[in-house]
């Protein structure tokens, strides 16, 4: 069943794009016509490509991976991050920092720098300083929870990229591409669709294309996340059963365990018939011993 349908799409005008002489030849292939001077996109093939990506979201929610998703426009910014939270998916919404997927251990390091402020500041030495001092220190970390809060709970490389245009955030694109990170992105007429993994030909200057759109792949999201769930708890009450069955096995099973046991002790324990001549033979060793040289000698004395 498709996630959205052509009305949907049509209201929101997910359908218009650029002025044809902005357009990128590649975006031809999800080009309906030209209208007024405007391309029109096929909204069959932007039904399809949601439903793809929607169903690739699903799946990487589902193994416990996390999506990042990158919205820096203006329009998108207060979308993204309200929509986003909803699934405690990270989010960048501001500048995009140079280096964050490529050097990420950095941007942990900035991370580290900003839980340790927060310590301090709940720490007795912060009534301890200067006036001046906590004000640098409050200032830096309104500005590291603006670049990097969102991102907090990212301890390593996102499975995914969802990014909104592929144009202005090429930055982010680009590391994504060499670290071998899948790319969603909303793809508009004038943007070069290679190298994006999951195109979604699709306006991304209205803001209401971009909420029907990030609505749907939190959605894809949340239902993984919630199979999830499901399977974990499947997983704990089959192991609660196999816990409780076992002492019944055991019992079961008790009696022929210990007679496969017994058979073997008891041949190894069965002793040797001792003949008499043994026995004569072992007195008569015992009486030699008794009567050597150096015990008669030792009796004379």
């Amino acid at each position: 069943m498709p996630r959205t349908n052509f009305e949907q799409l049509l209201e929101a005008g997910v359908h218009f794009g650029h002025l044809r002489r902005k357009w990128n030849p590649y975006m031809a292939p999800y080009i309906f016509m030209e209208k007024n001077g405007i391309h029109i996109i096929d909204l069959q093939k932007t039904i399809v490509k949601i439903d793809e990506a929607a169903a690739a979201m699903k799946q990487i929610a589902k193994s416990g991976r996390r999506v990042l998703f990158v919205a820096t426009k203006k329009q998108a910014k207060d979308i993204v991050s309200e929509l986003v939270s909803s699934v405690k998916m990270p989010y960048v919404t501001e500048r995009w920092p140079g280096g964050m997927l490529t050097n990420f251990p950095t941007i942990r390091k900035a991370v580290k720098k900003m839980v340790s402020i927060d310590k301090m500041t709940k720490d007795t030495s912060w009534e301890k300083l200067s006036k001046r001092e906590k004000l640098q220190i409050s200032r830096q970390r309104a500005k590291l929870e603006k670049m990097l809060g969102s991102i907090a709970d990212l301890t390593r490389l996102p499975a995914a990229l969802f990014v909104i245009d592929v144009m202005k955030e090429k930055i982010a694109v680009r590391e994504a591409q060499r670290l071998g990170i899948p790319v969603f992105g909303i793809v508009d007429t004038n943007s070069n669709p290679n190298g994006i993994d999951f195109v979604i030909p699709a306006n991304d200057d209205a803001s209401q294309s971009i909420q029907l759109i990030t609505s749907v792949m939190v959605e894809a999201i949340r239902e993984g996340l919630q199979e999830r769930k499901m399977d974990k708890d499947k997983d704990d009450e089959d192991d609660d059963s196999e816990v409780e069955e076992e002492p019944r096995r055991s019992r079961r099973t008790r009696k022929s365990v210990v007679k496969q046991e017994v058979a073997p002790v008891e041949e190894e324990e069965t002793e040797e018939e001792v003949s008499e001549e043994d026995i004569e033979e072992e007195a008569d060793l015992d009486e030699e011993d008794l009567t050597s040289e150096d015990d008669v000698e030792e009796v004379e004395e």
